[in-house]
């Protein structure tokens, strides 16, 4: 199986850049990147930051598709390091797109077939 990286977005944002031609989560103007997550940290990051959220949708990212850069970092403190993309994101690099929706709880769990690719 070919490396994957993955983006936890709104899907309304995700159709946005359909349009648009490229992808710019809100973090790219703030921050100045595009936070991912390698598929160990998918669930444990939407538990955290996107809990009970319904409108999100999981971006399939190949890295080598990428234009710009990917750097691994922990900018707040702590020994994990995540893949953080430097740039827009180009549609191309995104290989598919699944809905990610909660359990009935609100949780995320990692056994829900969102992060298998539907190809």
């Amino acid at each position: 199986m070919e490396r994957r990286l993955f983006h936890i977005a709104a899907e309304a944002e995700w159709q946005e850049a359909r349009t648009k031609g490229e992808y710019a989560a809100d973090s790219l103007a703030s921050e100045g990147f595009i936070h991912c997550s390698e598929p160990h940290q998918v669930v444990p990051v939407a538990n955290t930051r996107f809990r009970a959220r319904r409108d999100l949708v999981l971006l399939h990212i190949d890295p080598e598709k990428l234009r710009a850069a990917v750097r691994y970092e922990n900018l707040e403190g702590g020994d994990e390091l995540f893949p953080h993309i430097y740039g827009p994101l180009n549609l191309d690099a995104v290989v598919d797109v699944t809905p990610f929706r909660p359990s009935a709880d609100g949780g995320f769990d990692a056994h829900r077939p969102s992060l298998e690719s539907r190809r």
